[in-house]
């Protein structure tokens, strides 16, 4: 084992940690920029492998080497940036790139924040960087295959929001989020009503989906994805009838479809794709002493117990044994960070000078003289605009608990103080919406037993009114819904009775009208309270008979496809299928025919034909008026 001319060890020879070395040679050299030449010779590890660099070998290892280290810093959010110098004459020939900390132009948001704030940070911090980890893969896996999608000026997350919120690493993140959030690999910006959202999603049809079930909403970009909507809605104008002659139906759908491009969510595609990068939570053994290395930079002359960072870095003990176990490491970690190398000309790992007397006798760190690394300590402005959108998206859509969404509320409140005007985006997962406009002003009509004057659009996009007596609001796989009690007549004021729609459907297991209507919430474009000149009385209904009696008053509804063993068929519950030429029949009960039309718009690459007529009808409409109001966006 080797010593330094203190007595300490070089622990970049015992751990082979480079990129800890590299970090303290570019931290303490900012803002100047260091050639490879200069890099090579000040890391230790890398002088004693590769010299001067004398020979094209060593160049090629040495290079390899740190790309690597470089990119394993770049994964944890401290990024590295180059740049190709003028030729100088010193170089021999050899233009050398040089590289400097990329620490951007503002300086780094430090807030405080509580333990109890932990969990939902944490939360928070998982989705905003499964949005900018997404969206920096997809910019990779371009060079590969241009149809990936892409969403500019992305922030890539730091570790800065570890320094000043330590032991969010430790957090643990409901199972059932995160596979909510991993699943959704792919982003594009939306307009929805003159917003634009950051959307994850999970393919091209499920972004489809996502449009189509919010009306007026258009894809900006990519370009890939617009693209990709405009062939789903072309294909979705050449329906024909199940009924018609299978073979014809094959012939004009395979030389139109035969050549298609590959697709985000095609197994070709996701082939070719780079796996992407999981959240950083725990980590590594080198994970942890960087945001430890990072809460010392931001904390400069305070003092912490080992007993404290043990439990803030690696998590709470169950026992006094372990406990101490845990002290022993982070007192090996302080060592590591204040180890120093053989030669002063060569920068070593001494981060910070550390006050051993009191370590010693009491156990408590106090550090001084960082290298400069509090500059990446808190958070960029770019990433707590991310970050802020997430607290807000998770304040409002249905992934937490009440309890956790009112704390993810409050924090979003303390979060936004921080963030300019306007500079907070918009994000959503498919098939999680927020709360929609109109969610306010139903629920205040439930609470005061007002009838409510609504304005919304059905399947075919077409823009309905209707007085109602909202009953119920519930949520169903993310997705808010309504109840309404349609017999509203003996309580409608005179100038609003023509908007009054009983529902008279027979329930097939009673033989009675039931009277209730269940609407999707995004779909109300307005609302008004009404004053019932009676009391309505609305019997009380069950969530899950409201869905029976959906089910039990749906429509009979059929599509043909192209392909057998379809995944967006099998996912179909209560759907009966059948062989049908090369590709199968299925049978089903629409609850909601603006759903099913939205459904065979976003997988028409694979439909080939409806039926009833009624149903082919209203998909024909939507889609000539999505072509007709979006055809600018998009490139033939």
């Amino acid at each position: 084992m080797a010593e330094g001319s203190n007595g300490r060890r070089r622990f970049s020879d015992k751990w082979g940690k480079h990129e800890l070395d590299v970090l303290a040679v570019l931290s303490s050299a900012f803002p100047q920029w260091l050639t490879s030449r200069q890099i090579a010779q000040r890391v230790k590890a890398y002088a004693d492998s590769y010299g001067e660099l004398a020979d094209q070998a060593a160049k090629a290892a040495f290079a390899k080497q740190f790309q690597r280290d470089r990119a394993k810093l770049a994964a944890m959010g401290i990024a590295i940036e180059s740049r190709q110098p003028e030729y100088s004459s010193k170089s021999e020939g050899q233009d050398f790139a040089s590289y400097r900390l990329q620490l951007g132009d503002e300086p780094r948001v430090r807030l405080r924040f509580e333990q109890e704030d932990l969990p939902v940070l944490a939360t928070a911090n998982y989705l905003a960087r499964s949005m900018s980890i997404s969206s920096s893969s997809q910019q990779q896996v371009q060079q590969t295959s241009r149809t990936a999608p892409r969403v500019p000026q992305t922030p890539i997350p730091g570790l800065g929001l570890d320094s000043i919120a330590p032991g969010l690493g430790t957090q643990t993140i409901p199972d059932n989020l995160v596979k909510v959030i991993d699943s959704r690999r792919f982003a594009a910006t939306v307009d929805v009503d003159g917003e634009h959202i950051n959307v994850a999603y999970t393919d091209s049809d499920d972004l489809a989906m996502f449009v189509l079930e919010h009306p007026g909403a258009t894809i900006v970009s990519p370009q890939e994805a617009v693209d990709a909507f405009h062939r789903r809605l072309d294909a979705a104008t050449r329906f024909v009838l199940a009924d018609s002659s299978r073979n014809d139906v094959d012939q004009n759908e395979q030389s139109e479809q035969g050549d298609q491009p590959s697709e985000p969510g095609d197994p070709e595609f996701l082939d070719s794709q780079q796996k992407k990068p999981s959240a950083f939570q725990t980590g590594s053994e080198v994970d942890r002493r960087l945001r430890l290395m990072l809460f010392l930079s931001a904390h400069l002359g305070e003092e912490f117990s080992l007993a404290e960072l043990a439990e803030r870095f690696i998590g709470h003990a169950k026992s006094e044994d372990e406990l101490k176990k845990y002290v022993t490491v982070i007192h090996k970690d302080i060592n590591t960070l204040t180890t120093v190398s053989d030669d002063g000309e060569m920068a070593g790992s001494q981060f910070f000078d550390i006050d051993w007397s009191l370590l010693d006798a009491e156990g408590i760190v106090s550090a001084t003289n960082s290298l400069g690394l509090e500059r990446l300590a808190g958070i960029s402005q770019q990433y707590l605009s991310m970050l802020t959108a997430s607290m807000s998206y998770l304040a409002h859509a249905p992934l937490l608990p009440d309890k956790e969404r009112s704390q993810a509320q409050s924090l979003y409140l303390r979060l936004r103080q921080h963030v300019k005007p306007g500079e907070t985006p918009w994000l959503s997962l498919t098939g999680y919406e927020t709360e929609p406009r109109s969610f306010s002003v139903v629920r205040r009509a439930i609470s005061t037993s007002s009838l409510l004057d609504m304005e919304y659009t059905d399947g075919a996009g077409r823009t309905r009114r209707k007085l109602v007596a909202p009953a119920k609001i519930f949520v169903d796989e993310g997705v808010y819904y309504v109840a309404v009690w349609t017999d509203v007549e003996s309580a409608a004021p005179e100038d609003l009775a023509r908007f009054v729609a009983k529902d008279t459907t027979i329930n097939k297991a009673t033989g009675k009208p039931r009277i209730w209507q269940v609407l999707r919430l995004a779909r109300i474009e307005h609302a008004d309270l009404v004053e019932p000149t009676n009391p309505v009385e609305i019997p009380d209904a069950p969530v899950s008979e409201l869905r029976q009696w959906s089910f039990d008053n749906g429509t009979a509804a059929v599509f043909i496809t192209d392909q057998e063993d379809l995944n967006f068929v099998k996912a179909l519950q209560g759907a009966k299928v059948e062989p049908c030429g090369e590709g199968e029949k299925v049978h089903l009960t629409v609850v909601s025919d603006s759903w099913f039309v939205a459904f065979c718009i976003a997988h028409a690459r694979h439909i080939t034909a409806v039926a009833p007529e009624t149903l082919r009808s209203m998909i024909t409409v939507r889609a000539e008026r999505e072509l007709s109001l979006g055809h600018d966006n998009v490139e033939d």
